[in-house]
């Protein structure tokens, strides 16, 4: 049975934390910042865990990860 590849997309996006979640980045932050308030600028910052919906997605096309 041949391996299943991991889509370089998801791979360059998304990680996986110890207990199995997948991380990435935080929606809604690619411009347009200046409309933004600063208290949403300020708590979109750095990662997010995704929510099982969507992580559910991701886990599909990463499965050695």
């Amino acid at each position: 049975m041949p391996k299943m590849k991991t889509k370089s997309s998801v791979k360059k996006r998304f990680s996986r934390t110890a207990s199995g979640k997948v991380r990435g980045n935080q929606a809604n932050k690619q411009h347009g910042m200046i409309k933004r308030t600063n208290k949403q600028i300020r708590n979109q910052r750095g990662t997010t865990i995704l929510s099982p919906q969507d992580a559910k997605i991701v886990k599909k096309f990463m499965p050695y990860d």
